[in-house]
């Protein structure tokens, strides 16, 4: 008989052994610092390989646009087959009738021509400007990803290590109410506190595992998404080599401001596409100018029974004028709506100024306050460790209480959350300043970077697991073998 202890044990020893072969296989630990991680984000990211697509096809729009007012040449080949339906009278000279025939026959010729567009009205102006605009600011567009890429890897690197540091605090925390509850405990089993002392230090202890298993969840996610933006294998182990320092930033408002003015990608997009939308003007209103192109060619035909038709060649060179004198309105209206678009364009620039220099005021006064949090939750760290101490020595001689104990023990916890949480608001408003500033991004040459190499550490640690797991699994078997031996047999 298969008993439930059996499956367990079996299931026990599975799960072990799939635990030692995954981490054995896919275990992989990766060590990096800030600057490593902005550049393998700017060059696996696929936002900025986007944003440098986007530009070289922009480029490319613009030569083309260039390259319309040159001399254009086009050859042509046609070949055909033809006759009459019915049969149609032959005539001699005389005009009597010779005989009948449907005239079936073949044709073909061939043309050479040569255009060259002498004057468009503005036209050709028109689209050339508006490609060059658009190029233009796909370049920035890309500078643009450049810059926010940086700050989207500087924040997932500073976020990972503010979830380290508080899976840390949340651990000390733990270690601190477990050694509360073995003093408490001690105490109680000689009489000296009362029980609900005990139950109260278990209740906070628990919850502080709580947080513990919270915070150690966030870690894992912030480690996922850092693996995420610089392209590595999610489940990679990432060793952080930096930590959350406070580096004094010395710059006022008025630089970053100035700074922004000259150097923001934002605003020269605005700027760009205000000189689109004028050569989109210049070109609706080509639509009333004349078009003057000049031409030249060259015509071959046969009498249709020699292939490909080179015979009877003859020339032609000559100028066109064109220009559309009524079209319904149709010119107007396109005129019309460029100058709407104008007004659009001159009005979105004027509101993004207006947005760039409230980001930047915004990410300044969040640095700066930031800033000043620091320093008071220092003291405050300092002051709740201090109260702690004095908690847990009141405690153990009698005079104080277990609620003062549990109270410091809070404090203490929320200070150093505070400072840590000052110390990555800090780094992170500064990351933001930055961006909203437009400080620009050298483009990364291209580079090889060290891979993840396998997690012996880890893998050992499974390995050890997965042996004590089978251990204690097959020292339990005899028993549940018994417990099956002496158990009645169902009816």
């Amino acid at each position: 008989m298969f008993s439930y202890k059996k499956a367990k044990n079996v299931l026990a020893l599975t799960a072990a052994l799939t635990v030692l072969c995954s981490q054995s296989v896919f275990a992989a630990t990766l060590e990096l610092d800030l600057d490593e991680t902005i550049q393998r984000a700017l060059l696996t990211n696929p936002n900025v390989k986007i944003a440098e697509y986007n530009r070289k096809a922009a480029k490319a729009d613009y030569s083309a646009a260039k390259s319309a007012r040159g001399i254009s040449i086009s050859i042509n080949h046609q070949s055909g087959r033809n006759g009459y339906a019915e049969d149609q009278p032959i005539r001699g000279t005389t005009g009597a009738i010779l005989g009948y025939s449907k005239g079936i026959g073949n044709s073909h010729s061939n043309s050479i021509t040569a255009s060259l567009p002498l004057f468009t009205g503005g036209e050709l102006q028109g689209q050339i400007g508006q490609a060059k605009a658009n190029y233009r600011s796909m370049l920035s567009a890309e500078e643009q990803a450049y810059i926010e890429m940086k700050e989207t890897a500087t924040n997932g690197y500073f976020t990972m290590l503010d979830a380290g540091n508080m899976k840390t605090l949340c651990q000390e925390s733990v270690d601190r109410l477990q050694a509360h509850l073995d003093n408490v405990i001690a105490q109680y089993n000689v009489g000296i506190v009362a029980r609900a002392d005990v139950l109260r230090s278990e209740v906070e202890l628990a919850n502080a595992k709580q947080d513990l298993i919270s915070a150690e969840n966030g870690y894992d996610v912030a480690e996922a998404t850092l693996n995420n933006i610089i392209g590595t294998p999610l489940d990679t182990t990432l060793v952080l080599k930096d930590s959350l320092q406070y580096e004094p930033y010395d710059n006022d408002m008025a630089y970053c401001l100035a700074y922004s003015e000259e150097h923001r990608p934002e605003l020269k997009q605005a700027e760009y596409g205000v000189d689109a939308a004028e050569a989109a003007l210049v070109t609706a209103r080509s639509g009333h100018m004349p078009k003057i192109s000049a031409t030249a060619g060259n015509y071959w035909g046969g009498d249709g029974s020699n292939w490909p038709g080179d015979d009877d060649e003859n020339w032609a060179v000559g100028v066109t004028a064109s220009m559309n004198i009524f079209d319904s309105g149709v010119t107007w209206s396109k005129i019309h709506a460029a100058q709407e678009n104008l007004a659009k364009a001159k009005e979105t620039q004027r509101q993004v100024k207006d947005a760039v220099e409230l980001e930047v005021r915004t990410d300044y006064l969040g640095m700066r306050e930031a800033e000043k949090r620091i320093s008071t939750t220092q003291v405050a760290v300092a002051q709740a460790e201090e109260d702690y101490h004095i908690a847990v020595v009141r405690y153990q001689a009698g005079v104080g209480t277990n609620i003062d104990v549990m109270d410091a023990q809070v404090a203490l916890t929320e200070a150093k959350t505070n400072y840590v949480k000052a110390l990555y608001d800090y780094n992170t408003s500064k990351a933001a300043l930055n961006t909203s500033m437009g400080v620009g991004v050298p483009v990364p040459e291209p580079r090889t970077f060290a891979e993840p190499v396998e997690d012996t550490a880890v893998t050992a640690d499974a390995e050890a697991a997965a042996e004590n797991e089978a251990n204690e699994a097959a020292t339990e078997q005899p028993a549940a073998e018994a417990a099956d031996e002496t158990a009645p047999a169902a009816e």
